[in-house]
């Protein structure tokens, strides 16, 4: 059930901030302002969710999070204090104010080739941005100790204040809160395939569709392949009304 709180809801045991745009951006600049490294931040959305239930590394990775963005219409199901605050605009509007602020700013992840792509487009849009782009392995769960080092002391040359990773919900929540206290890094968040939006800014929904809840109708249009991913709304929307209603219960 959910927690009487006025600032965090707690949706089938993941904790969600009720937040707007612009409290995450006063988050984001007073904690990187303050040159205290180690915070990182989610954007739980209803697949998110579902699959926490299965999944408890990924479920304590997501409450460990100093920040849980409410990326997703179904959330307001759970609590109507939760409004969207899309991920990909999170991360559009920071890489913004990074510009702005001179911070340093690296793309981690994302489609091959894609953070490469993007690290040039930003460049373009924004004259004098400090930004480093590192693909990394394309199965983040399966890298090497070895391997995994690398990517570590990479991204430590470079001491990002803000580290966008782009491996997928699931795998680069719990990468960062594995790998968080050995990174050389201010503030760290999950972006999942939002760095493809850089590069492809047309895979956003036109504004009318985002307006009225139907965005995942416009990428499923584009991506057929994720259909199976929106049977977890259907899913999530049972949980919702089993754990309300019903007292719990899968």
């Amino acid at each position: 059930m959910l927690k009487k709180d006025d600032r965090i809801s707690q949706v089938l045991g993941v904790k969600i901030n009720s937040t707007s745009m612009s409290e995450v951006l006063r988050n984001v600049e007073r904690w990187i302002e303050s040159n205290r490294g180690g915070r990182y931040m989610v954007t739980p959305n209803p697949e998110m969710v579902v699959l926490a239930q299965q999944d408890r590394q990924f479920m304590r990775a997501l409450n460990g999070a100093d920040l849980a963005i409410p990326d997703g219409v179904g959330l307001s199901l759970a609590d109507k204090r939760l409004k969207r605050v899309a991920g990909v605009e999170v991360m559009s509007e920071l890489i913004k104010l990074g510009a702005k602020k001179g911070w340093r700013v690296m793309l981690l992840g994302g489609r091959p080739g894609i953070a490469e792509q993007g690290l040039d487009k930003l460049k373009q849009q924004y004259a004098g941005l400090q930004i480093e782009a590192e693909a990394g392995p394309q199965r983040i769960e399966k890298v090497s100790a070895k391997e995994n080092q690398r990517l570590i002391k990479r991204i430590n040359r470079f001491k990002p204040d803000l580290l966008l990773v782009g491996f997928g919900h699931g795998k680069q929540e719990k990468w960062i809160a594995k790998n968080l206290a050995e990174l050389k890094v201010k503030v760290a968040m999950g972006v999942g395939g939002a760095i493809d939006v850089i590069v492809k800014p047309w895979m956003r929904a036109p504004k009318w569709l985002q307006m009225v809840g139907l965005e995942w109708l416009w990428r499923l249009m584009l991506q057929p392949w994720r259909i199976k991913r929106q049977i977890a709304l259907v899913r999530f929307s049972w949980l919702v009304i089993s754990d309300r209603y019903l007292g719990g219960g899968q």
